[in-house]
């Protein structure tokens, strides 16, 4: 009889554990708090949502787990070369990620969870919605789950028994509260001083043939507007349309979310060009009524309950901010190591379980310090000429010595193969390299400079 697995939490990450539990035959039951996303009835279900940049990891984890689902999964993609800078006068500058055509992609967040759970049902996984985690009992034999159930009349209490626990249920997850009450946990929690808020540039009624289709803005591009404290981004969808986000200080939302007409005139101010694709009213109401969701960075150790009892995956372990794009592609790569351990161990989850924890977290450190640093790559360092005179070098370097020299982004972003951990390790050494050069490289031009200035001013009658 195959073993039972109840896997909390329906989101990116759940959703594909389930998938990768399925496929290799166990009794998979995937558990959400929040009623099914894909029905209509399902109220508030795209307010709070970044879009996604799916790139390398995610992609092969996908194709590790379902070669041939990936494809259906992915369909809705759009990939993007590079960022396009937005200054204050509404003028556009392309920065590309690589050097040969690499891309990352935009996906709606709900289109990708919706995708995954049409797989799910294709395969004998049981989903059951509106079903709230409230105690985990763990004992030798069976893990005994404790379900709080809603529906829009009745509230019951539901006892189930499995063989191992899988928590996938993001940043406050109920799985590691009560796994913390097993097992000596190290655990942190860190907040942004940052909001974010959704909104939106609709597709052009009449399609654009320099975007191959009802884009207002390039959709190979991911979007910025770096305004040194705040931004605001917007990835493409397969629409038309953009998701956009607004990252600001809590303080100065706060501030602007007083009236309509302080909305749209910081807006005005700050964004020129949006007022031509973007409604204003629109976007001032979703400044005023929308979430103001907050940004916040979990750390734990160890992930597991030692006998293989349970396992913590994605945001429940290692929650972090969005900047580097690599949230749900590190959870989907979560999946991907855990299998292979799972193979490695011939099924042996409580050697598997053990290893994860022992060698994953390091990794995890890594990329989530990463993601906090990025921001102010993305918000500000953009537009600072020193940076972008060290990324040609990074670029020029790497392309002198291939193989030895990778720039940071290309290893996090397009290189599945080289641990987070490895990479930032990597990524130092060669940013100490580069400021000592630094200066030796604005003196040797600031000397020609002058010789040349001298050259041509000189007297020659």
């Amino acid at each position: 009889m195959p073993e039972s697995v109840a896997i909390i939490g329906a989101g990116l990450v759940g959703c594909l554990s389930a998938l990768a539990f399925a496929k290799e035959g166990y009794h998979v039951t995937l558990y959400d708090f929040r009623q099914d996303p894909r029905l209509d009835t399902t109220q508030n279900k795209n307010l709070k949502s970044i879009n996604l940049a799916i790139s390398a990891r995610g992609i092969d984890a996908l194709k590790s787990i379902d070669f041939d689902a990936c494809g259906r999964i992915l369909q809705d993609m759009i990939p993007m070369k590079g960022r396009m800078i937005h200054d204050l006068k509404g003028e556009q500058e392309s920065q590309l990620y690589g050097l040969h055509g690499e891309a990352i992609n935009s996906i709606n967040r709900s289109v990708l969870n919706n995708n995954l759970l049409d797989e799910l049902e294709k395969t004998a996984t049981d989903l059951k919605f509106g079903h709230k985690l409230v105690k985990i009992e763990w004992t030798d034999d069976k893990q005994i789950c404790h379900f709080a159930i809603t529906d829009d009349s009745t509230a019951s209490l539901q006892t189930e028994k499995f063989d191992f626990v899988v928590g996938c249920d993001g940043a406050y997850s109920a799985t590691r509260s009560q796994m913390q009450r097993k097992v000596e946990m190290d655990f942190s929690q860190e907040y942004m001083d940052l909001r974010y808020i959704e909104l939106y540039i609709p597709a052009t009624k009449v399609a654009k043939p320099e975007y191959n289709g009802n884009f207002a803005i390039a959709p190979d591009h991911l979007h910025i507007w770096p305004r040194h404290k705040f931004m605001l981004i917007a990835l493409a969808n397969s629409d038309g349309s953009f998701t956009s986000t607004y990252f600001g200080p809590k303080d100065q939302i706060s501030d602007l979310i007083t009236s309509k007409s302080r909305v749209k005139n910081f807006l005005i101010k700050n964004f020129p060009d949006i007022k031509n694709v973007m409604d204003l009213d629109d976007a001032a109401e979703r400044f005023i009524t929308y979430p103001k969701e907050c940004l916040v960075c979990v750390n734990c150790n160890p992930y597991d309950v030692p006998g293989g009892k349970a396992i913590l995956l994605g945001d429940a372990a290692h929650a972090m901010v969005p900047f580097y794009g690599q949230g749900m592609n590190c959870g989907f790569e979560d999946v991907r190591v855990l299998m292979e351990l799972m193979k490695k161990h011939f099924g042996d989850r409580s050697k598997a379980f053990a290893e994860y924890s022992q060698t994953r977290h390091k990794d995890l450190v890594s990329i989530t310090e990463l993601a906090k640093r990025n921001y102010k790559e993305m918000s500000h360092d953009v537009t600072s000429k020193r940076f972008l005179l060290r990324r040609k070098f990074d670029a020029l370097f790497s392309i002198v010595m291939k193989g030895t020299w990778v720039p940071l982004y290309t290893m996090v972003s397009f290189r599945s193969d080289i641990p987070y951990s490895r990479a930032l390790e990597r990524a130092e050494r060669q940013t100490r390299i580069l400021k000592f050069l630094e200066p030796l490289t604005l003196g040797v031009l600031s000397i020609g400079g002058f010789k040349l200035f001298k050259y041509l001013t000189k007297d020659r009658s």
